[in-house]
C-alpha cells in the first residue's frame, strides 16, 4: 500500500491504518529505535508508541513523507526513553559518544531555547547536510540521525572504521564553521 493510501486510512480513522503502517514501516521504525536503545523490548514499545502518536496526530497533520514523519517520531520517542533510562542509571553505549561528538559543534541550550531559534537551527542543519557531498551526507545522517555505530557505517559503505571517523570528524569541523557563520555557535 502506498503512503497516501495509508495516510488516508488515518484520516478516515480506519483500524487497519496502524496494521498497514506496521507492514510497510515496522522494521524501519524498529531499526531506528534499536540503534538508540539497544533493547528489543524498549524498541518495540517505542514503535508502538510511534503508532499511537501517528494515530493521535493524523489528522490534523497530513505528513508529506510518511517515512520521515515516522522516523522523526520514533527517534524522538527513543531519545526520550533513552534519557529516562540513563537518568536512572548512567552507563556506556553509543548515545553518550554521539552526543559528545556533536557537543563541540552546537551551541548550548541557553542560546537556542526558544522555538524560533530551534526551528532556524534545524533549517541551518538541513542546509548544511544538503550541501555536503552525497557520501559524506549519508554517513553524517546515519551517525547523527539514525544513531548507527561506526562499525555498521563502515560495513555499509565498505570503508574502514578509521576512514568513517575521519569523515565524521571533518564533517563536524565543517558543521562548526557553518554554525559559526550562521550565528548558532561561538568560535
Amino acid at each position: 500500500m502506498d503512503d497516501n493510501a495509508i495516510i488516508e486510512l488515518y484520516w478516515q480513522r480506519k483500524d487497519n491504518a496502524i496494521e498497514e503502517t506496521d507492514k510497510k514501516y515496522g522494521a524501519y521504525c524498529f531499526a531506528i529505535a534499536d540503534n538508540i536503545l539497544h533493547s528489543k523490548e524498549d524498541s518495540e514499545e517505542c514503535v508502538n508508541d510511534t503508532y499511537l502518536n501517528v494515530w493521535n496526530s493524523v489528522p490534523p497533520e497530513r505528513p508529506a513523507k510518511l517515512r520521515y514523519y515516522l522516523a522523526k517520531i520514533t527517534r524522538n520517542l527513543s531519545f526520550n526513553r533513552y534519557n529516562a533510562k540513563m537518568s536512572k542509571k548512567r552507563g556506556g553505549g553509543e548515545m553518550p559518544l554521539i552526543l559528545d561528538e556533536l557537543s563541540g559543534c552546537i551551541a548550548g541550550k541557553s542560546n537556542v531555547e526558544d522555538e524560533y531559534a530551534a526551528k532556524e537551527l534545524g533549517k541551518s542543519l538541513n542546509r548544511f547536510v544538503k550541501d555536503l557531498p552525497q557520501k559524506e551526507s549519508n554517513i553524517f545522517i546515519r551517525r547523527y540521525f539514525f544513531s548507527e555505530s561506526i562499525s555498521v557505517i563502515a560495513d555499509r559503505y565498505d570503508l574502514s572504521e578509521n576512514n568513517v571517523m575521519v569523515i565524521l570528524s571533518r564533517s563536524r569541523k565543517k558543521l562548526k564553521e557553518h554554525l559559526i557563520k550562521e550565528g548558532f555557535a561561538n568560535e
